[in-house]
């Protein structure tokens, strides 16, 4: 017979539960059940149809068709007056008659003849959002050009998706706008970038948007950091690289210095500073993060970062936890405290 002492049963307990938290982080979930299907309306072609048709006529189409999303579009995009005062046609016929338009308009349909791709990738992942959050409704998503102005929008019952910030890393446009997206923005702007874009501005601005309340820095951490692990979840996909904004070599010297990182925080004793002025260097977009690493290498948004892997280790630890509980679960310090996070470099 088999002997079998406590303490053997208490590694083999352990070692289930480290199998667990690893099925937990890693798990499939099957939606190829759940009936949706995320078809992205072109509103860019409708916009052009404007400029061939009886412009009365078709804006009552364009209206009836998109609702709220033409009146915004229209007020706060264009910013071309009200949608109630056919006065705005006016500015309709300078943007038609401008060769910028058609440049623009060149350029998205030639990187866009089609989203299929762009329609399988947010089908799989409003199909996830709808498997945790079964009661949630969706948007509608609509393609527009902003003309370099929003790179996505949200509205009743609508995200927008601004193609024009769309168009590829080396687009000719974003050269001349580098005051308004610098290079280490604009690097993003690429179709692989939808997606994404599309799921955390619905998580931020729709879902669960920041309380105000929480201003110290370790608050900020971890709702960011909560954040990036719904991304995790909805896009399982997606590279850590395209969820958080970063280069790959940008990710690889996170990684390598995640323990120094850690310890610089504490060492200025930064998590419950709540001065924005002071913590907004770790949050912000920006090429590095002055203050940590050599020659400008360090990557931007630490905090962020930091935050997603307390979050990360947390859940690591709580394979009970569903994903619905830890985005309604509003003590950071509880968080950090239980995620044991205790990070050392490679």
């Amino acid at each position: 017979m088999t002997s079998y002492s406590y303490k053997t049963g208490l590694i083999y307990l352990g070692l289930a539960l480290v199998l667990l938290s690893a099925c937990n982080k890693h798990k499939k979930i099957d939606v190829s059940d759940i009936q949706l299907d995320v078809k992205i309306e072109r509103f860019d072609k409708d916009f052009d149809s404007l400029r061939v048709k009886p412009m009365d006529e078709q804006a009552g189409v364009l209206y009836k068709k998109y609702g709220s999303f033409y009146t915004d579009f229209i007020e706060r995009v264009l910013k071309a007056g009200s949608a109630r005062d056919t006065a705005y046609y006016t500015r309709l016929r300078a943007i038609f008659a401008d060769k910028a338009y058609a440049d623009l308009k060149h350029d998205v349909d030639a990187t866009y003849p089609n989203m299929d791709k762009q329609e399988a990738e947010l089908t799989d992942a409003f199909r996830r959002i709808k498997y945790y959050y079964p009661k949630k409704n969706l948007p509608k998503v609509y393609a527009y050009w902003s003309g370099f102005e929003a790179q996505t929008s949200i509205g009743d019952g609508y995200f927008g998706i601004g193609l024009d910030l769309f168009l590829g890393a080396d687009s000719r446009f974003y050269p001349s706008l580098v005051n308004a997206f610098p290079h280490y923005v604009s690097r993003r702007f690429t179709p692989d970038n939808i997606a994404p874009r599309v799921v955390e501005g619905i998580a931020r601005e729709d879902m669960f948007p920041e309380n105000e309340k929480d201003k110290s820095l370790l608050a900020k951490m971890v709702y960011n950091g909560k954040i990036m692990y719904f991304m995790d979840q909805v896009l399982p996909d997606v590279a850590d690289s395209t969820k958080i904004g970063y280069t790959d070599k940008q990710i690889k010297w996170c990684d390598s210095f995640k323990a120094d990182i850690w310890s610089y925080f504490l060492e200025e004793n930064l998590l419950y500073e709540s001065d924005y002025q002071k913590i907004q260097k770790y949050l912000n977009e920006a090429p590095f993060t002055p203050g940590l690493g050599e020659n400008n290498e360090s990557a931007p948004k630490l905090a962020i970062w930091t935050g997603w892997q307390i979050v990360r280790a947390y859940m690591d630890k709580h394979p009970e936890v569903t994903l619905p509980q830890l985005m309604a679960d509003r003590d950071a310090q509880k968080i950090l405290n239980e995620a044991k996070y205790r990070p050392k470099n490679p």
